[in-house]
Formats: C-alpha cells, structure tokens, sequence
C-alpha cells in the first residue's frame, strides 16, 4: 500500500478514459481525458461516440485519433469500463491469507463465484490495501474479445479492461486521502440505476437495479448495513466530476501505480505508453550508476574469498537439508489426508445443525421452498412478508455471517420472493 504522501508526489501523468455505456443493442463511448499532477487532477475534453457498433470502426476510430492529436496525447493508452451488466464482482474475505498464498487461495474458491466454465472466463482480482477483502470481477470470454476486436481495429491502444467499482474506489483514494466511512452512491450514465457503497461492514459494494430508485437504494442500504433511509449522492458530486465514470477511468490510465491493479484482458494483450518518455530517466539512473560505481570500486579479494567459502559450505549441507524438506512434506501430506477424513466425518452433524438453525431463526410466516447446503455457504430461498430483514436475521445467528441477495426480492401477493446466499460463520 502506498503511503498518501508519496501517492500526491506520484500523482502525475495523463491518461484516458472510456466508458462503455446503454445497452447490447445501443451502445456509445463517453470518452475523457485528464492530465494529473500532484496538486489535482483535470478534467481536458470529453468525447462520445454514439451507436459505436453500428458505424465503421475506421470512422470512429478516426474521431478518437483526432480528438488525441488536438490534446497531444497521441501516445496516451486507455483504460476501458466494461458494462456494470458484463461483469460479475464478488467481494471475498480471506482473513489471514498472506499475500504469497493470496493467488492460490482466490483460485481455490473461483469456480464458486461465477456460473460458468473455466474455460468460458476472464477473471482478476486484487485486494482491497488495508483489509482482508478481496475484490474478484469475471467477464465472458466472447464479450471481452469483441470489444478487443472492435478496439483494435478502431486503432484504439487499450491498456486493460476493467470494471466501474474498482476505478471508482481508486478514484476516491487518489492524492491519499481518505474517504468517509459510509458511502452511498448512484449512478445512471449506462442506463440502468448502478449503486457504489462503502460501509464498515461492506469494505465495497456494487450493484445495478432495474427497480425504482428508492426499491433500490433501500436495498443497496440493507447490503450496507446501513440506515435504510440513507439517501445515495451522485457519482458525480462524489467524484466531483461531471463525467465520473470515464474520468475515473482516465485517472488509472494516467496513473496505473495508484490505481487498484484489477485488468480483465489477458496481460499478452495490453498495450503500453511509449518508452521513450523514460529516456531520460534511464539516462540519468546509469549516469547516477556509473559515478557509484567509480567511488565504491570493485568488491575486495577477500570478500570474493569469503564469499566462495560460503558457498562451499552450503554445497556441503544442501543434501542434509533437502532430505529434511521431503520428510517435512510427506508428514504434512499424511496430516491433511487425516484432517480431510475428520472434516468428513463432521460434515452431517454440522448439516443437520444449519437445517436446525434456520427453523428456528426464520420468523413465521416465512415459508423455504429451496435449500443448498454446501461445505461453506448455504442458499435458501422462498417466500416472507418482508425480505430485508432476513439478512440481519442470519447475520446475527451464529453459524451464519456475510448474507446476501443472490438476486433483488420480488414483490408477489402477500409477501416477497428471495434468495439468500450466506457464509457459514466459522467454516475457512
């Protein structure tokens, strides 16, 4: 995690930003451009394209060429929004996993936080500096390739694709500063209502509704845990930019090293600056090298002696030391084959436990008319007068924690349709 202070002193650059907004059947490019330096960042121009997909790519492309050469930013490469629709974002909680395990430990629950196959994604995560969340945001193969596609024969340079949360909570931690512990956000540049939040008890929240806007603030608080009655501010006020999307955007483009690292396009695929603005970095970092090199001089003989000594010695231990590191792996083998065959042994008792817990915590006349119960989370859904209240309800059991609508309730006669999807509190 960066430190705020070297954030303002890294804090400089420009960058582009476009925002790819509506729906499949009409989509435009909302395009801005920004310069970065410590003391801010600023909005230069901004650009749509209109219907992009159904005008040749050569065309619009042209106009987007056009509009960096009056800017001078010919060589700026653009951060891409998906739409909020294409992207599925889960927000995960891995207490006490190391940034060395952190990869291993992503990909060992990922075929649970999407519904398709492996082979059928893009995926990438990051975790969120200073928690034990980690934001995980997956996208299709085949949407994430036309867009490519469509890019590339535009002659748009595109350094990543990324999704509207991450570049926004970058955007509100840019020159270091800290944001305020509750946010509620709306924003309906795509189209759609897309709420951004931020709670003690929610690291990140985003989410997009086709219910009213008050339906759907009530439920974007309750995600929260917030007041219900919250009233969500504009992205735009929030961002303090009337474009807040693409300029957001914009902002990890200028300034990738302060921005939240989450790139959804395979990383043989990014396009990059021009090198040539580091010339005179590289020159200076080897003039500064070779005046070192003159004062320090060459190592001494006998420190190249000891050094050979040392190694001789290490020659002579290493085979000592890789039997140890064999039998030390054959022991932990052995113990995860018996804490396995334990955990199993457990597995009914605790089963039969959840289904106990959840008749007694769900309040009349709630009725469950589907349960999933699996190793770490369990999903009900069914019918209740209100739905809101069940994830408090849940929340405050103690096998369960980290509830969540899989999917916005529905109003039906007497009552709502749900589907919950929660953790069970204790199981790593």
């Amino acid at each position: 995690m960066i430190p705020g202070g070297l954030k303002k002193a890294l804090a400089f650059g420009s960058g582009v930003g476009i925002q790819i907004a509506g729906s499949p059947g009409g989509e435009s490019l909302r395009i801005a451009a920004v310069r970065v330096r410590p003391n801010g960042a600023r909005l230069v121009e901004t650009l749509f394209i209109e219907d992009f997909q159904r005008q040749p790519a050569g065309v619009w492309g042209a106009d987007y060429g056009a509009f960096l050469r009056k800017l001078g930013m010919r060589q700026a490469v653009a951060v891409v929004l998906l739409p909020r629709a294409a992207v599925t974002l889960r927000p995960i909680s891995l207490p006490g996993v190391s940034d060395s395990d952190l990869a291993n430990a992503v990909r060992f629950q990922m075929d649970g936080l999407h519904p398709y196959s492996e082979d059928d994604v893009y995926s990438g995560w990051t975790r969120l500096p200073g928690t034990s969340t980690v934001l995980v945001a997956v996208a299709r193969r085949p949407v994430v390739d036309r867009y490519e596609a469509l890019f590339e024969e535009a002659g748009i340079r595109v350094s990543g694709f990324t999704c509207s949360a991450a570049a926004i909570y970058s955007a509100l931690r840019f020159f270091g500063a800290a944001p305020p512990a509750e946010i509620l956000a709306v924003d309906d540049s795509s189209g759609a209502l897309e709420f951004y939040g931020e709670s003690p008890a929610r690291p990140l929240f985003s989410a997009s509704f086709d219910a009213s806007n008050d339906r759907a603030s009530a439920l974007a608080a309750a995600e929260l845990r917030i007041s219900p009655g919250a009233e969500p501010v504009t992205l735009s006020k929030l961002l303090g930019s009337d474009h807040p999307l693409p300029f957001a955007a914009a902002l990890s483009s200028a300034c990738p090293l302060l921005s939240l690292p989450l790139n959804l396009l395979p990383a043989d695929r990014r396009q990059a600056s021009s090198r040539l603005r580091w010339a005179p970095t590289v020159a200076l970092g080897t003039a500064a090298l070779a005046l070192a090199a003159m004062f320090i001089g060459f190592p001494a003989y006998e420190n190249h002696k000891y050094i050979r000594s040392l190694e001789g010695q290490i020659k002579a231990v290493t085979p000592a030391a890789d039997r140890a590191a064999a039998i030390d792996k054959q022991v932990a083998a052995v113990r995860g084959r018996i804490q396995l065959l334990d955990d199993w042994r457990r597995h009914p008792k605790a089963d039969m436990d959840v289904l106990a817990e959840l008749t007694r915590i769900l309040p009349p006349p709630t009725w469950v008319n589907l349960m999933q119960i699996s190793p770490k989370q369990v999903i009900v859904g069914g019918e209740t007068p209100e739905a809101a209240p069940l994830l408090s309800v849940l929340d405050n059991s103690r096998l369960f924690e980290g509830s969540e609508f899989q999917a916005a309730p529905i109003r039906v006669t007497g009552g709502e349709q749900f589907r919950i999807r929660t953790n069970r509190e204790g199981v790593k």
